[in-house]
């Protein structure tokens, strides 16, 4: 089987963002989301949206986020609009919280851990997706990239407490008395990423963005500063490829601030995210870099 291609730039900018995107050779048909991270009021770490613009607007895409499952500015759709308004992506981009109306079930019947995934219901006004992902270490996946935008990135608030309950409870108020074993809720996140990948029928690209690398995820309103220097811009159409090289570009780095990333990944066992996405055939571990500047 052919390897996955994973193409890669270590100069970061807004420019090379669309140069990678256009090196896939693959074109986001219909409408399109572009899933982002909107950033947690207080979070100094996060994507901000002046840095996606030629991206975004080179694909016509609307962006796309979903509530969270705990408390903050992201719980409602309410204050998660007010949020998007205030950290300037309601200024340059029209925005869609895709579960403010109603959630949409997935069914996953090969699912390790759950068998259904909710989703907010307007994703289906999308014919394909661009998944922008920034990554970084997460206090509780070990790493955040691809996958976990897939997965608890795509998830309803509803869906969230799913997934991190490994399928206990749908409510936010019973989500911390029901957290799952730390495998199982790696596993339910592969699972919820298996059902998105199988949505959009390969219609999905998927940006890694290797910059601000925190041990904490941009869901922490109060983050540790980065760890490491910046990478790079990664892209791929195989989002275990695309996160799988991102692991490798850290445990191969030469700085000496990737022991503390490297501690938080394994703590959590980070990895199991992508072997179990790997076993459901999201995609291959396998791959071949491509740098674009060569």
């Amino acid at each position: 089987m052919e390897k996955a291609k994973v193409y890669f730039t270590k100069d970061i900018t807004k420019e090379n963002i669309v140069r990678i995107y256009d090196a896939l050779g693959v074109s986001l048909k219909g409408k399109v989301g572009v899933k982002v991270h909107s950033g947690e009021k207080g979070n100094q770490n996060y994507l901000k949206p002046e840095f996606l613009t030629d991206i975004i607007n080179h694909v016509n895409g609307t962006v796309v986020e979903c509530n969270t499952a705990y408390e903050g500015e992201r719980n409602t759709t309410l204050k998660h609009t007010k949020l998007m308004e205030d950290n300037g992506w309601s200024k340059y981009f029209t925005v869609d919280i895709m579960d403010s109306d109603e959630d949409l079930v997935l069914e996953i019947p090969n699912g390790k851990v759950i068998k259904k995934n909710y989703v907010g219901k307007k994703i289906t006004d999308y014919d394909s997706m661009l998944v922008l992902s920034h990554f970084k270490g997460h206090p509780m996946g070990g790493y955040g990239g691809a996958l976990k935008q897939l997965s608890i990135g795509f998830a309803s608030s509803q869906g969230k407490s799913y997934i991190h309950s490994a399928g206990t409870t749908l409510k936010q108020e019973e989500l911390w008395d029901n957290v799952a074993e730390q495998n199982l809720f790696l596993e339910a996140m592969a699972d919820a990423a298996s059902s998105v990948t199988s949505m959009f029928q390969g219609n999905i690209i998927y940006i890694n963005i290797m910059c601000n690398m925190s041990v904490d995820c941009d869901c922490c309103a109060v983050a540790e500063d980065p760890c490491m220097k910046d990478i790079g811009i990664l892209a791929s159409t195989d989002p275990v490829a695309l996160d799988q090289a991102c692991i490798d570009l850290i445990y191969n780095s030469r700085d000496e601030g990737k022991d503390h990333l490297i501690e938080r990944i394994e703590s959590r066992n980070g990895l199991h995210t992508i072997e179990a996405a790997s076993d459901l055939n999201i995609g291959s571990r396998e791959y071949e870099l491509v740098d674009i500047d060569k």
